[in-house]
């Protein structure tokens, strides 16, 4: 039987980082007004949206950000 079906809340997932820190950034750049949004390369945007993609592309490799 499975925790729902035992009446017992299902335990939280976990996000993995990589996938964490990269809709992070795409849920900057989709709002983006500072250019995020309209350019081609991530690196490109604005500093936030640079910073995001930075962390995303260390979290990519098993880095962690500093």
């Amino acid at each position: 039987m499975t925790a729902v079906q035992n009446g017992r809340p299902a335990a939280p997932r976990t996000e993995i980082p990589m996938l964490r820190a990269y809709r992070l950034w795409f849920e900057h750049a989709r709002t983006c007004a500072d250019g995020c949004r309209c350019t081609p390369k991530a690196q490109d945007g604005c500093e936030d949206g640079r910073q995001l993609w930075g962390t995303y592309r260390l979290a990519r490799i098993g880095r962690a950000a500093s």
